[in-house]
């Protein structure tokens, strides 16, 4: 059917409309001239009633696509009443909104802009720019690309997708099919520790051991957490650290992200459903309520999200004064319990902030100010704060955050702080990021109340932090442990069908008794039983070959002989075919007479072309430089991995994160230590009393890398200084700088930029923007690494990790840092 997208703006009445046909163009344009003092100059003024004679006109017979059809039609609606037109029914009508949550049923939201940047799409080349956003014409040409996108994501949607492609939780606020049966015993520990820390009276945090093998469900427990609770508990999710000097403000700064989270089927953060709770605990404590206070209290003392709904109409005065009495009595609140010490009464004023602003832009200000970033003169006019001073400890000033948040909690229900993928501090290069980890758990049991404090670990690893931490840290963080065993054979094949019934598929209808039989058969754990399916659904519905054993294990089953007879053939002739490929490339490489050299430069050429600016692009096929032949299905174990780890990375590029130049060094830290296994690379740092970028240098490789993305101001211009000393004195080492893009701008003219001029007029030193592909392969690199360490792929470190690392190395071998290291 012949369709049209259609955006309204306007709240009573139609102000500005904007039409798309079904084939991405502008049919129709025009601005109500009632609203011609509205600035859009370039849209054509009608009066009401002609605009909607055009709409009916054009919109005749065909289907009417809207996002968020529900407010458009209301406005539609009104306006035919205004225009003294008779009303009309649109029987033909979808909503983008709807279909989006139909479709992608774990996202965080639905606006048109979070759909937009978390799909990627595009309009005239460009992302999505929230400043240009609530025009009727941008808006349409977004909704018709998330139209576009929808249709197909939902053509794809049948048997042909893969129900087990996705076998890990990589963090709890993630959607998976759930079995609540499985580790119910396990779940109904964590929720009785809960209670016993809210009824404690003595208000004192406790620490739960999760202890399970690779795969056995460890986050997908603290998964069903966060679905079962987060509309009481706040629930913070902090991965491994990765650098010593600052255990402190990584946990607090994943917590800021943690409470950005928006909770599942509502438009709140965790942040915001945080103080609308506090707040309804503030003013049912205080003895001296006003009238205004008692009837705000009336109204949200059932449902205290409603605080968000009674406090007026948005930019108006008396919304205004209503945020400034709730800053007020939380402040006096905590300034009577608390007092005034410390950094505390700022922290609860930024809070208040973050949630009075319903402006994304100002929202990511106020984050900013509240992870103790440095904020430019307007922009900290624009939210009403002041910059911190520039002594602050930012590892004291995190830890006191956590502690107001803690203490917050008492008024409502108790914190879940989760540390999880937490296998890497047990490398030995780790050591020191292992002890203070240690360290900075104690404070945190000392000084934030109210918590249930949970540790997903390894056996083994929890053996290690045993015999690592002292007797006071082992006590608090083990006063609970909850073992994860494999589950039965029963509970697994519930878990397959779980898994198939999310595709509206009975697992019965997908694979024979024998095959599930196969599937599920001398498995250590549920991941590797949905890998395993997933390897077999992709043979049996895609034709892609099985690995070895696999095949072998299928021609034993003991039925349809023919076929394992044909099977064992097709797997002979693949050994054949392989042996014979490496047997051409050697006969080449040793009579290199026979090889158009100039065909190779060509086409070396064409794969640097095609890969440029496209940092993030993946090689259809590894050339491993390595003279071991590699199996072919570790090769394609960790291409499927790539892929999935990219789409997701390019999803979440869009969600503002808090920058962290020392995460950064961290994290090229543990790649180059992961590929010390495969080449010669040899580690320091500069000698330097003075405050130097986050930065390792390879001394072999005569190669200093820093990162400068989490400053501005006077901090930048004294670090780029400094460097640029470090540079002028050192002309055997290429030194590079990395600002991520999202950072805020270095103003021209300003003595941080002419130092970036300084930098990059060296003939050693080069200044360069961490752009969107560059920053995806980076951390698809480090999340590749982490993930063996974390046992989160199938891959044995002690028989494949090199050639593991030599597959990446090859996948990515346009990527500057690859041609940095080899």
């Amino acid at each position: 059917m012949d369709f049209v997208v259609i955006d309204t703006e306007g709240t009573r009445d139609l102000r500005e409309i904007a039409i798309i046909g079904s084939d991405g163009k502008l049919i129709y344009e025009a601005l109500n001239q009632e609203y011609s003092d509205y600035i859009q100059p370039i849209i054509q003024n009608k009066p009401l009633k002609n605009i909607l004679l055009d709409f009916l006109e054009i919109t005749e017979h065909k289907l009417l696509i809207f996002h968020n059809a529900k407010h458009d039609l209301q406005v539609l609606k009104k306006s035919f009443q205004k225009a003294n037109l008779p009303g009309k029914n649109f029987p033909q009508v979808k909503c983008t909104l709807q279909l989006a949550q139909q479709s992608f049923p774990s996202y965080y939201s639905y606006s048109l802009e979070y759909l937009a940047k978390k799909l990627n799409l595009k309009v005239d080349r460009q992302y999505f720019d929230t400043r240009q956003a609530h025009t009727a014409r941008y808006d349409a040409q977004f909704t018709y690309q998330l139209y576009l996108a929808i249709h197909q994501h939902m053509t794809q949607t049948s048997i042909t997708i893969n129900p087990f492609g996705s076998s890990r939780v990589d963090n709890p606020f993630q959607s998976h099919p759930d079995n609540t049966n499985i580790y119910h015993s396990q779940y109904t520990i964590l929720e009785s520790v809960i209670d016993d820390i809210k009824y404690d009276q003595n208000h004192q945090s406790k620490g739960a051991v999760v202890i399970g093998e690779p795969g056995t469900g460890k986050t997908h427990l603290i998964m069903r957490l966060a679905k079962q609770r987060l509309e009481l508990n706040r629930l913070l999710f902090i991965p491994c650290p990765n650098d010593a000097t600052t255990i402190k403000y990584h946990t607090y700064s994943c917590i800021l992200e943690s409470l950005n989270k928006q909770i599942p089927e509502t438009k709140f953060t965790q942040l915001e459903y945080f103080l609308a709770n506090t707040f309804v605990g503030i003013i049912q404590s205080s003895h001296n309520q006003t009238q205004k206070i008692k009837a705000i209290l009336d109204s949200i003392q059932n449902n205290p999200l409603k605080l968000y709904e009674i406090l007026g109409g948005a930019g108006t005065q008396s919304r205004r004064n209503s945020w400034d009495s709730i800053e007020r009595i939380t402040n006096e609140w905590w300034l009577n319990k608390y007092g005034a010490a410390g950094y505390a009464p700022e922290i609860i004023r930024g809070i208040v902030k973050f949630c009075r602003y319903s402006d994304p832009n100002y929202k990511q200000l106020v984050k900013k100010w509240l992870a103790a970033d440095e904020l430019e003169a307007e922009e900290l006019t624009k939210i009403g704060l002041s910059n911190w001073n520039d002594e602050i400890s930012k590892e004291d000033f995190s830890l006191e955050a956590i502690a107001v948040l803690g203490k917050l909690s008492l008024l409502n229900e108790p914190l879940i702080i989760v540390f999880d993928q937490l296998e890497m501090l047990g490398l030995e290069h780790n050591r020191n990021i292992l002890l203070n980890f240690g360290e900075a758990v104690k404070e945190i049991f000392t000084r934030v109340p109210h918590s249930l404090i949970i540790f997903n670990l390894f056996a083994d690893r929890w053996r290690q932090l045993q015999q690592t931490f002292d007797g006071s840290i082992i006590d608090r963080i083990a006063q609970y442990q909850v073992i994860l065993e494999s589950p039965s054979t029963k509970d697994i094949q519930d878990i397959l069908q779980l898994k198939a019934q999310e595709t509206k598929i009975d697992l019965a209808n997908l694979f024979t008794p024998q095959e599930i039989e196969q599937i599920i058969s001398n498995k250590p754990s549920i991941r590797a039983v949905l890998n395993n399916a997933a390897e077999y659904f992709r043979y049996k519905y895609k034709n892609i070959p099985l690995p070895n054993r696999k095949l072998k294990a299928i021609a034993n089953l003991g039925e349809n002989e023919s076929q394992a007879e044909i099977l064992s053939r097709l797997s002979k002739l693949e050994s054949q075919q392989n042996r014979l490929e490496q047997l051409l490339k050697n006969i080449a490489q040793a009579f290199n007479t026979f090889v158009d050299n100039s065909d190779e430069d060509n086409e070396e050429s064409s794969l640097a072309i095609n890969n440029h600016n496209s940092a993030s692009a993946i090689p259809s096929e590894p050339v491993s430089s390595d003279s071991k032949l590699v199996p072919k299905s570790l090769d394609a174990k960790i291409i499927d991995y790539l892929g999935i780890q990219q789409r997701l990375l390019e999803q979440e590029y869009s969600e503002a994160e808090i920058l962290l130049d020392e995460k950064d060094a961290g994290k090229l830290k543990d790649i180059v230590l992961a590929f010390q296994k495969i080449i010669n690379l040899e580690l320091d740092i500069l000698p330097s009393k003075r405050v130097l970028p986050a930065h390792i240098v390879i001394t072999n490789k005569n190669l200093c890398i820093g990162f400068l993305s989490a400053c501005k101001g006077s901090k930048f211009t004294s670090r780029i200084q400094n460097y640029n000393e470090i540079v002028a004195t050192k002309d055997q080492i290429k030194f590079l700088l990395w600002r991520d893009e999202r950072s805020d701008p270095i103003k021209n003219g300003t003595v941080g930029s002419k130092e970036i001029i300084k930098l990059n007029n060296t003939k050693n030193g080069y200044y360069k923007p961490i752009e969107r592909n560059n920053r995806i392969t980076f951390e698809l690199i480090y999340k590749f690494i982490s993930a063996i360490y974390n046992q989160d792929l199938e891959i044995d470190i002690d028989t494949e990790l090199e050639s593991s690392l030599q597959i990446v190395a090859d996948y990515f071998r346009e990527y500057w840092l690859i041609k940095e290291l080899f």
